[in-house]
């Protein structure tokens, strides 16, 4: 049972007092013995660094989502040396390179494997692109691995698929980034991300959340090198938006910029619609238009 939903028989508290090195649970109310002989999920051993954590450790490292064995089978190592550090001959090297290639031919064997291998080659890469995560890329593996379980893949392009499941987690974690960002690192156009995006979305039954605006105002302030107290504005000035109704049926990425470039001007930090549309990613009719619509809607007056 659950800690949290241990009670003292007793009295019916719910806190206690644990001592490990006997294995009680006592009750801090009346001092009743909830439970002994607990089993202690942790190891038998203590270390004290990293090293001799590592020496003493019996189990292997994390699964490996991002790779199509998940990182379980052996490999090969690229390291031309024997048991003692010393390099070995040509002639074992030789052995040693037809070797790894057979190895690896015979790890991506089946029609799934090599769809895999190929996935997640391009999401390491697009993910060190993006400066994404390593959680990010796992998380996105392991949703991919569910659309290709599903069949989902199925007429359409592998980086569709791919790309498409990593947009899902950035919205998931709240990382902004938009289609237009990803559909330039990957070459897929946005529309085809999109529509593959709200395929999934129905079809794995995953709830996504609206994205938040705000989320893009530290981007792009820092583009344009506005400060600290511009983002400030900016996210006061967003949250009057979002309170009024404003935002809906609106691109977040529009209104997001058009409210820095508002607070830019009331803070004195002035930049053009062309820098922060630039930094955004949008047209310059895109701000204009939103800018016009907050100035108006919100009476805000810039000097």
């Amino acid at each position: 049972m659950p800690e949290k939903e241990i009670e003292c028989p007793n009295c019916g508290a719910g806190d206690f007092t644990r001592n490990p090195k006997r294995a009680e649970v006592m009750c801090e109310e009346c001092g009743c013995l909830v439970e002994e002989s607990r089993i202690d999920p942790g190891p038998e051993w203590r270390a004290f660094d990293s090293e001799e954590f590592e020496k003493k450790a019996r189990a292997g490292g994390p699964l490996v989502f991002t790779k199509p064995d998940k990182g379980l089978t052996t490999q090969i190592d690229q390291f031309d040396v024997d048991g003692k550090g010393n390099r070995i001959s040509q002639e074992t090297i030789n052995q040693m390179n037809r070797l790894r290639g057979w190895h690896q031919r015979a790890s991506i064997s089946t029609s799934l494997e090599r769809n895999l291998k190929t996935a997640f080659r391009e999401l390491r890469r697009i993910t060190s692109t993006l400066k994404l995560p390593n959680s990010v890329a796992q998380e996105t593996a392991k949703l991919y691995r569910k659309a290709v379980k599903k069949g989902l893949t199925r007429g359409r392009l592998i980086e569709e698929v791919f790309i498409s499941t990593l947009y899902i987690v950035c919205r998931k974690r709240k990382i902004p980034r938009t289609l237009k960002e990803l559909s330039e690192v990957s070459g897929v156009e946005e529309k085809d991300i999109g529509k593959t995006y709200r395929f999934l979305k129905d079809e794995m039954d995953i709830e996504v959340p609206l994205t938040d605006p705000v989320c893009y105002i530290p981007r792009f302030a820092s583009k344009v090198d506005l400060s600290g107290e511009v983002q400030e504005e900016a996210k006061k000035i967003l949250e009057r938006v979002i309170d009024k109704g404003l935002l809906s049926g609106k691109g977040p990425t529009g209104v997001a910029a058009a409210t820095l470039y508002i607070a830019a001007a009331k803070n004195g930090e002035r930049k053009t619609q062309k820098q922060i549309a630039e930094a955004a990613g949008i047209t310059e009719v895109t701000i204009r238009n939103r800018y016009q619509e907050l100035k108006e809607k919100m009476n805000i007056q810039i000097s």
